[in-house]
């Protein structure tokens, strides 16, 4: 695993990569103490993300190196799905997936989600439009949120 922290509007993030593409974005500082910060490895996955924070990027066109269930894994590309500035319920997730019932699990499988602003768990909030759970806090997901719906947040 390859680390690097980069700063943003919403304070320092946390990549993680392998050679096989992107394995983590985590909010905060989360470099192990024996782990190997290499920028120029991180480059175009840092690059990305910069321009996304910019309003420059509104998809993602790196590999990602990421592993659940089967399940979660299926959440996950349907994340992948939602469009820019756009929302979608754990209901809509769940009924897209051929399992109508499984609101919670979508949730749940959120919740599990290691590479946070690629796969758009932000993206995903209650039946009402409420804004319900995210790892980082619901004040980011917000933020993030706003972010894809107005200007951005760096000038």
């Amino acid at each position: 695993m390859r680390y690097a922290v980069i700063s943003t509007p919403l304070g320092p993030v946390t990549l993680a990569s392998t050679d096989k593409g992107l394995a983590s974005v985590h909010f905060g500082n989360h470099v192990p103490l024996d782990g190997l910060v290499d920028n120029e490895s991180n480059r175009r996955f840092i690059r990305q993300i910069d321009e996304y924070f910019h309003g420059e990027r509104k998809q993602f066109d790196f590999p990602l190196d990421f592993s659940g269930t089967s399940f979660q894994m299926a959440v996950w590309r349907e994340l992948l799905k939602i469009p820019y500035g756009q929302t979608r319920s754990y209901g809509d997730i769940a009924r897209n997936l051929g399992k109508p019932g499984a609101s919670r699990a979508v949730g749940m499988a959120n919740h599990e989600d290691h590479i946070a602003i690629v796969i758009p768990c932000h993206r995903v909030v209650g039946r009402d439009g409420s804004l319900t759970g995210y790892a980082g806090g619901i004040h980011l997901k917000q933020q993030l949120l706003s972010l894809e719906r107005t200007t951005p947040l760096f000038t």
